[in-house]
């Protein structure tokens, strides 16, 4: 792999804006994202904890659910230092080699989360179209398995990207649209030809995200053919119920993705602010969401946050 610093001397640090125009205010600003990466963590760290204690949770939909959690941790975890650095006034800087590494985690799990909301989707089409074959088709090791193979496919496609960012002179501004390094950010920074990485992004971002959401639609296609079959109302509701988290999951991650995706591409000379509040939704929201969603949508979730943060006496009366 080539040394990232080869790019030239004046190209190994970049610098953060925060919030443009509202520097002063950054420490008010600040408490907000405190409260949300406080409630991420929290919330995710508890659905962790919860599946790995309760043995009645070892069951393939909650494995799913520990992955979900820990992509989202690990989507957002590795922006939190240069969040706050830029809000406290600390520091606006950041080593190319840093900025690298995190813009990787970012795009590496940001992708896995697709990939696992895929297998979250498939977990939903065995468990209603063929009940019976349930936890023979999603034993503990397949699971396993799948995790690992998400996590692949979705890291390892993305290391050719990595790689040419570090033979790019950047000759003009070193200053990043967000208090984070993404990497349609930094290539428009360079001052070469960057139809690789556009083309190969493009591609990519096709063919992960493109082949995961036909996945998930294909699925709740053959979901919804089984579920409109069976004969009673009530259990109909039922069958469709297990699903609303998993959709509201899709959409969380999917909506915000699409629009910062669209703001990069077609609105480059909107306001800086619509830049960085796109791309704070898209790396704040799923982590923050999802966790509340499913302990408000899954009983076996919420009766675990119930009996580990609820004193046993209160909940005796």
């Amino acid at each position: 792999m080539a040394d990232f610093n080869t790019s030239s001397d004046l190209s190994t640090t970049f610098y953060f804006i925060g919030v443009p125009g509202y520097e002063s205010l950054h420490h008010w600003i600040s408490i907000p994202f405190c409260i949300f990466y406080l409630i991420g963590i929290v919330g995710n760290c508890t659905i962790l904890h919860i599946v790995r204690t309760d043995p009645s949770l070892h069951e393939p939909m909650y494995y799913f659910l520990a992955m979900l959690s820990l992509t989202d941790m690990g989507m957002s975890l590795p922006t939190l230092v240069s969040v706050f650095s830029v809000l406290w006034s600390i520091s606006r800087e950041i080593e190319f080699n840093t900025c690298v590494i995190q813009m990787f985690f970012i795009h590496a799990f940001s992708n896995t989360e697709s990939a696992v909301l895929l297998a979250m989707a498939f977990d939903r089409y065995v468990a209603i179209c063929h009940p019976l074959r349930y936890s023979t088709i999603l034993t503990p090791q397949r699971i396993a398995k799948i995790g690992i193979a998400a996590f692949l496919r979705s890291a390892l496609p993305i290391i050719p990207l990595m790689i040419s960012l570090g033979y790019f002179p950047f000759c003009r501004s070193h200053v990043l649209s967000h208090s984070y390094c993404l990497h349609q950010d930094m290539i428009r920074l360079a001052c070469a030809d960057i139809k690789f990485n556009v083309i190969y992004g493009l591609i990519l971002v096709i063919i992960l995200w493109g082949f995961d959401s036909l996945g998930i639609l294909v699925s709740y296609i053959f979901i919804l053919r089984s579920v409109l079959s069976i004969a009673s109302r009530k259990e109909r509701l039922k069958a469709l119920n297990t699903c609303a988290s998993h959709i509201s999951a899709v959409l969380i991650l999917y909506v915000p993705m699409i629009g910062l995706s669209l703001v990069h591409r077609f609105a480059k000379h909107a306001s800086p602010l619509v830049h960085i509040f796109i791309a704070h939704i898209y790396l704040l929201v799923p982590p923050v969401l999802n966790p509340l969603i499913y302990s408000v949508k899954t009983k076996q979730i919420r009766t675990g946050m119930i009996r580990l943060f609820v004193p046993t006496r209160i909940r005796s009366t």
